[in-house]
């Protein structure tokens, strides 16, 4: 049945293509696609977001993995307990407030502990606390800055959960679990909801479907990369990168709660520009020697890469943003970047 979640047509003119099993996947959505389906898709999405299950990389076999907990209780929801049969009937991730407990992974220990996390739709701000009895919340998080995403490999748990989020202009990572794939998907969901609605408040006059395409989104691509310093000189040393839309965050290790550096990916005509290789003259003295090189107005960045396939996958996906038109939004963030 699960196989039917990608299929834009969602009926049974699905069937006779999936008497194999689907052959077809959309990298960016992480769903399995049937033949027919996966033209409709590539109409869609950019025609190298959409290949033959033959052709996929480790990366992109990562993010179909990701999302496997939320279909998976998306299936059981609809078939085992039949949520979507009374259309008037109240979900549970459309409660005013959530409350429970949840993994949270130290930001200096290292271990996951038990804490307690209080959603309230009312005032859109997530907290949690370290005891039941706390008065004071650990941490308060808006949740128009927020960016749930699963991370089960990152996190080494099936139901991992990271949540991004800005405070002060400053990225941080919680890293989360819950044995129950029910509980973390309500909480994904409490997230998303809540967000959906501080939009429709926001931007009143657009419809549902254009809010929706504001609500965050997985990140472009993760992975490691090695990152030498402003001089061109130090040593290339391995880093953990993260590409949210416009920002490229680069950490220490993949469950750092704070990034070493963020970059921002401005539009060509602004002088930002991305190109294969390193500068000539440049020693790759690390591991890696698949070359990148970014430019921005601030600092040109060099980076390498393990092979030569995930140096082409990097360097299209910077393309990809540096020719794509800012928004408002994005020159007020470049803005604020720039006087860090």
């Amino acid at each position: 049945m699960d196989m039917h979640i990608g299929c834009v047509t969602g009926t049974n003119r699905c069937l006779p293509h999936l008497s194999s099993g689907p052959q077809w996947g959309s990298t960016s959505l992480g769903v399995l696609l049937c033949q027919a389906c996966s033209i409709i898709h590539k109409k869609i999405l950019p025609a190298n977001k959409v290949k033959h299950l033959s052709s996929w990389e480790v990366p992109e076999l990562k993010v179909g993995a990701g999302r496997e907990v939320l279909k998976e209780e998306w299936v059981k929801a609809k078939y085992e307990r039949q949520e979507f049969v009374d259309p008037m009937k109240k979900q549970s991730y459309q409660e005013e407030v959530r409350e429970g407990w949840l993994m949270k992974l130290g930001r200096d220990n290292g271990l996951f502990l038990k804490r307690k996390f209080v959603l309230r739709e009312k005032d859109g701000k997530l907290k949690y606390y370290p005891k039941e009895d706390e008065k004071d919340p650990k941490a308060v998080i808006n949740v128009e800055t927020m960016n749930p995403t699963f991370q089960p490999e990152k996190i080494g748990h099936r139901n991992g959960l990271q949540i991004t989020y800005q405070k002060e202009h400053r990225t941080r990572n919680l890293f989360l679990y819950h044995e129950d794939g029910k509980e973390i998907v309500d909480w994904f969901n409490t997230i998303r909801a809540v967000q959906f609605k501080w939009l429709k408040l926001a931007f009143p006059a657009e419809g549902d479907q254009e809010l929706l395409k504001r609500l965050p989104r997985n990140f472009l691509k993760e992975g490691f990369m090695e990152k030498t310093g402003p001089k061109k000189t130090e040593s290339f040393k391995k880093r953990w990168f993260t590409l949210d839309k416009r920002r490229l965050l680069y950490f220490c290790d993949p469950l750092d709660a704070f990034p070493k550096g963020e970059v921002f990916l401005g539009h060509k005509d602004n002088g930002y520009s991305a190109g294969l290789g390193l500068p000539k003259g440049t020693e790759s003295n690390g591991a890696w020697k698949h070359g990148i090189t970014l430019d921005t107005p601030k600092r040109c960045y060099l980076f390498t890469c393990e092979s030569e396939g995930d140096q082409k996958d990097w360097l299209d996906h910077f393309n990809a943003i540096i020719n794509t038109a800012m928004s408002p939004h994005d020159y007020a963030q470049e803005s604020l970047l720039k006087h860090k």
